[in-house]
């Protein structure tokens, strides 16, 4: 028998003291970044109105995530140090076959934990893919490859791009990518079409992406809350220029879009660009090929 050692029950303690206040000084977030789990955008002044409601899906996803994983690595190491053979002990401990409360708990457990998540889940993707209430603005994406049309079909008017060129010289190649406009505060539902092949209409900041796949037509609204100058991209992998394929949001004031807008039909960008253009029609052809769309035929 070895006399008791205060120092050996100091240990287990102080190594739970050490993980309690190494989670509790991560899960209060040390700054906004850490808050919103290192997703872009600021907690002040959400860029849209469904950020808000994604961030606090994603960080309480990796919150629980973080709280079951303290207390897995918690017991295994537990188990190590309780359980592990100590000198001079040459005994097997006690074979068990099964533990009916054990494995009832290991059953229950990961259902539990599932269904919450699924439940959170569920509810917040179901509004922010809701597109039944009324929205003020209506645009089609149409991807191409490796660019983006943008017709804003209640205005009667569109955007056209070419994917862009020597990508990594510089900010100034990513400002001259075709432009999509928004009214700030106005809710838009956009109708994402593709030409060619898959394609994927994603805007870091909005925190939100969609496929967008050729014979199928996706939707989705949002109604932009920040003016600002936000940079687009394809996140679907679409063919050799792929990481080309860049288009940029200006959230802009109600008066500065409808400044735009009166710009594009003085250039003659007037109507709205049709499906069954190729990914090689340049401005002049797109000019010369555009139709009036009505929105319910383009929905």
């Amino acid at each position: 028998m070895h006399p008791d050692n205060p120092r050996r029950k100091r240990r287990p303690a102080l190594a739970w003291a050490g993980l309690t206040a190494a989670a509790a000084l991560l899960l209060s977030g040390c700054s906004e970044q850490v808050q919103r789990g290192w997703l872009p955008g600021s907690s002040d002044a959400e860029v849209t109105d469904q950020t808000g409601r994604i961030t606090h899906l994603w960080v309480g996803s990796w919150i629980a995530a973080l709280v079951v994983g303290l207390i897995t690595w918690g017991l295994m190491l537990w188990c190590v140090a309780v359980y592990r053979k100590r000198k001079g002990d040459n005994v097997l401990p006690v074979q068990l076959r099964y533990h009916v409360p054990l494995e009832i708990m290991y059953v229950i457990l990961p259902i539990v934990m599932i269904g919450v998540l699924f439940y959170y889940t569920n509810r917040d993707v179901t509004e922010i893919q809701d597109t039944s209430k009324p929205a003020q603005n209506h645009v089609q994406v149409i991807a191409k490859q490796w660019s983006w049309d943008f017709n804003y079909l209640d205005d009667d008017a569109f955007e056209t791009g070419q994917h862009a060129q020597d990508v990594g010289t510089g900010e100034g190649v990513l400002d001259d990518q075709v432009t999509l406009w928004l009214p700030v505060d106005e809710r838009v539902l956009f109708t994402l079409n593709s030409r060619d092949v898959i394609h994927s209409f994603w805007v870091p900041e909005f925190l939100y992406k969609m496929d967008v796949i050729p014979g199928k037509t996706n939707s989705f609204a949002v109604t932009p809350t920040k003016v600002g100058h936000y940079r687009g991209k394809c996140a679907e992998l679409c063919g050799e220029y792929h990481s080309s394929m860049l288009f940029n949001v200006n959230v802009v004031t109600k008066a500065d879009y409808d400044k735009h807008i009166a710009e594009l039909k003085a250039n003659g960008q007037q109507g709205s660009l049709p499906l069954d253009l190729s990914r090689q029609q340049d401005l002049d052809s797109a000019h010369s090929t555009t139709e009036p769309r009505s929105q319910e035929g383009s929905k």
